[in-house]
């Protein structure tokens, strides 16, 4: 894949602690949530930040789709994304799913789904779950 943006995060202190972007345009204090054995004080948590890129990105590739169908979307055009974080079934760790609700008002049916299928094969979140991309994991130097 020939790159067009890199980013990076770093995390300090893990759910209960902070991640700020190395360029320093986003940073944001964590916390964990009470359904999950934390506090629940003020301050997001990695599934919060998970579901807001994907709304985002996922709404962005919905307006390159349209834009190439020449489709003219609602302005009231939402997505929301249902992230979920729990333990998996074989017992080895954490799993994470999500669910993606588009509304696309007054737009007909067939149109609207014809849009958010291909929308899911264009954005990259949902290419990344769809094929369960092994992320490369090292440790630094």
């Amino acid at each position: 894949m020939k790159k067009l943006y890199t980013t990076k995060a770093i995390s300090t202190g893990g759910r209960e602690g902070s991640v700020k972007t190395e360029d320093g345009a986003l940073e944001v204090n964590l916390s964990l949530p009470k359904e999950m054995g934390g506090p629940g004080a003020e301050g997001n948590n990695p599934e919060q930040l998970f579901a807001a890129g994907y709304a985002a990105c996922f709404n962005s590739a919905l307006q390159n789709v349209a834009g190439q169908k020449k489709v003219k979307l609602p302005a009231e055009t939402t997505v929301s994304a249902t992230v979920g974080v729990g333990p998996r079934d074989d017992g080895e760790g954490f799993g994470i799913e999500a669910e993606l609700t588009v509304s696309l008002p007054g737009l007909d049916r067939e149109t609207a789904e014809a849009l958010v299928n291909q929308a899911h094969i264009v954005c990259p979140y949902s290419h990344a779950l769809r094929v369960s991309y092994e992320v490369p994991v090292s440790v630094a130097d």
